[in-house]
């Protein structure tokens, strides 16, 4: 009875090791497609249901069971639909669409602006570097350094066209073209996050203090509770 429960107690501890991994875990054979629930999880569904956690990724089939379906994704051909505010949609194509990117620490993601002025607005990607390639039309891109400096890296992008934007730090993308524009996005991450600025700040639930953003923005309060009041 003790020799099992040392055995048990070794699962636990391999487990808990696993779940502490931190960033995308590195593959440790060919491929890990994921699987969204752990319902068949064995010994895993007991250490989830005693000890409340949550897994650093997602559980892997079998892989004799992985199918080619696994590793596809069918239509980043199609245009997306840009009548919204901003002008712009973003097709995603990270783990949740291919189950198997699950640790190969990659995603991709396809871009389409409105003419004139169609925008992805500022935001950060809290686990990737984007890589972007110009598919369609003129793109006006940038990034913002880290503090102290606060440095704006901007550049304009035409068909063919590649840049980079570094981890975590806050970028942008803005069609001044009269036409569509189209670019394909490299992740490096199977779910890159995203922290859209504006929406983060005045849009936060529950609502940050107004008082707070109108001294951090140097704001009358009135105006940060219009702003909190558009998101």
């Amino acid at each position: 009875m003790k020799g099992v429960h040392f055995h048990v107690a070794f699962v636990l501890l391999a487990l808990a090791f696993t779940f502490a991994s931190a960033f995308d875990p590195s593959p440790l054979q060919d491929f890990c497609v994921a699987i969204n629930n752990t319902n068949d999880g064995g010994i895993v569904n007991i250490f989830l249901s005693i000890f409340a956690v949550f897994v650093n990724g997602k559980f892997c089939k079998d892989p004799k069971l992985a199918t080619a379906n696994d590793f596809f994704f069918s239509g980043l051909n199609m245009p997306g639909n840009t009548a919204n505010q901003l002008g712009s949609k973003v097709t995603l194509v990270t783990v949740e669409q291919i189950l198997g990117l699950n640790t190969l620490g990659i995603s991709l993601a396809r871009l389409d602006f409105a003419p004139n002025g169609g925008l992805n607005p500022p935001h950060t990607h809290p686990r990737a570097t984007e890589i972007l390639v110009v598919w369609e039309g003129t793109l006006y891109v940038g990034f913002v350094t880290s503090n102290p400096d606060n440095r704006l890296i901007t550049k304009v992008l035409y068909p063919g066209d590649v840049f980079v934007f570094p981890i975590g730090l806050i970028h942008f993308q803005f069609n001044i073209g009269n036409t569509n524009a189209v670019a394909i996005s490299g992740l490096s991450s199977q779910n890159p996050g995203l922290i859209p600025i504006a929406n983060a700040v005045f849009g936060s639930n529950p609502p940050i203090n107004p008082d707070v953003l109108a001294k951090a923005f140097q704001l009358d309060k009135t105006v940060v509770t219009y702003l909190q009041s558009r998101f």
